[in-house]
């Protein structure tokens, strides 16, 4: 049986135990109880402690082996690190296959003593043939089984899939991608990797059939030579995008005490990803922008951008940007011009790529009418749209006019086969702002967007960043395929 099926099965329970499951609502133990009741855990769900009988309306075992089930497949660890041994003997007497260690304090003091109990729990966990996710991890978000690691994460499934060191970083990834629309197959926590580590994982998501992104933090890895044979056979099928966390001296020296990992140079890391087609992003906003990228946006190899809306000042400031990031920007053909010319004679020969929107303040034309022409162009690439949200409108114009033309427009020209890049700028806004009958309207423009299935954006540098990065990867991956 490979390793990636064995983990398949393994993050597919029919049946969860919490041991450790607790009253005590700041513990780990209830919130873990609490994460499986919300999001409606499909299997049989059992909770474990010698000192409570109910807990959340669930009856309560006093004992792991006491539970009347033969076979568990999946235990939930939320008790001290000096109990763990004792409780794989219990595992073992009901047939469980892997046993996630929410459990912490281990290899990652750096201390001599939780050091070795962590490398005496694996060794027995191996003799009792028990795969250890962690230690010190949050472990499973499935959606599709009502798996998680986080209160109200989305219940839908996505293509995104992904293997987290962080447990916080692997909640924030979820909560934040899924504002910007993004769903997910599954998303792995597995802290210190004592057992299940980054490169069995980079195999199982790459054969995944539910999984058509990979995302993934990594602080270190135990095997360069392992890992680096994974990359290269994942990035051939799907994109790899990799937060490396620990590439500063001050960084290195956290991931050791945080998951007890060893970061490794930043430039060999470098190298790697480029050498393979892997993308490596410096922070979870870039890690967020680049699955947003690869889940609205299809294979696109070519870098003509077509760039409008916004003013005179957002228009320029927006084509710097993207041809800073390598992309250009072509003449409006001729053809286009003419029906301009037709419709509005006093611009025509004003309007030029990026297309400045206050240029049709007071004439027959609306920038959202060139939205639509632009869509019959051939020489360009990527459509990147600007939602300006500084003109002068009231409730009712913005709300029945610019949002929804917007809407439309943009929806039709993805419709068309072109890829289309949404820029809309929420700002730094605070709860007085949230009020704000303007700001509740472009958060409701940017969500009907989103649900249209668009790529959405805070800026364009981040926008650009991440087209860039994603035109890149198919290029580079065009390239290998014609080496083949």
């Amino acid at each position: 049986m490979s390793e990636e099926f064995s983990l398949g099965r393994l993050f597919s329970p029919s049946s969860v135990a919490i041991v450790g499951a607790s009253l005590n609502p700041f513990s780990g133990g209830y919130q873990f109880t609490r994460f499986l009741i919300d999001h409606g855990f499909q299997g049989k769900l059992y909770l474990v402690n010698p000192t409570s009988s109910e807990i959340l309306g669930l009856k309560v075992y006093p004992r792991l082996t006491e539970i009347p089930e033969s076979n568990l497949d999946y235990v939930i660890s939320c008790i001290p690190a000096e109990g763990v041994l004792s409780l794989l003997k219990d595992c073992s007497k009901k047939n469980v296959k892997l046993v996630h260690l929410f459990t912490a304090r281990l290899k990652e003091t750096g201390r001599d003593k939780e050091t070795k109990l962590q490398g005496e729990i694996l060794e027995k966990a191996r003799r009792l043939g028990i795969r250890i996710l962690g230690p010190n991890c949050m472990g499973i978000y499935y959606p599709k089984l009502g798996l998680s690691f986080n209160h109200e994460l989305p219940r839908e499934t996505g293509p995104v899939g992904g293997f987290f060191q962080s447990g916080g970083g692997a909640g924030e990834f979820v909560r934040y991608a899924a504002l910007r629309g993004v769903r997910f197959s599954k998303i792995i926590s597995y802290g210190n990797a004592s057992d299940v580590d980054e490169t069995e994982l980079l195999n199982y998501f790459t054969s995944d059939s539910e999984t058509k992104v990979i995302a993934s933090y990594i602080e270190g890895v135990k095997d360069g030579g392992k890992f680096v044979e994974a990359l290269a056979l994942a990035t051939k099928k799907k994109p790899v995008i990799i937060l490396k966390g620990g590439r500063g001296r001050t960084g290195a020296k956290l991931a050791l005490s945080h998951t007890a990992s060893l970061a490794g140079s930043v430039k060999v890391w470098q190298a790697v990803f480029k050498q393979y087609g892997a993308i490596m992003v410096s922070n979870f906003q870039e890690l967020i922008d680049q699955v947003v990228a690869f889940t609205f946006l299809p294979p696109i190899t070519g870098r003509r951008v077509i760039i409008a809306g916004g003013g005179g000042g957002k228009s320029m400031v927006s084509a710097d940007v993207w041809e800073e990031e390598g992309f250009e920007l072509p003449e409006l053909s001729v053809e286009l011009r003419k029906k301009i010319k037709k419709q509005d004679p006093e611009i025509w020969d004003w309007v030029r790529n990026p297309i400045d929107a206050s240029l049709f303040q007071g004439t027959s034309l609306s920038d959202i009418d060139l939205l639509e022409w632009i869509s019959n162009e051939d020489k360009f690439d990527i459509l990147v749209a600007n939602l300006t949200q500084d003109d002068p409108l009231p409730k009712d114009i913005w709300e029945k006019v610019l949002a929804s033309n917007f809407l439309r427009s943009t929806v039709a020209i993805r419709k068309k086969g072109k890829p289309v890049v949404c820029i809309i700028e929420t700002g730094e806004i605070g709860l007085a702002e949230m009020e704000s009958w303007k700001w509740k309207a472009i958060a409701e423009t940017r969500r009907q967007i989103i649900n249209q299935g668009l790529a959405v954006f805070p800026s364009p540098e981040r926008a650009a960043r991440a087209t860039r990065r994603l035109v890149n990867y198919w290029t580079w991956q065009e390239n290998e395929n014609e080496l083949l």
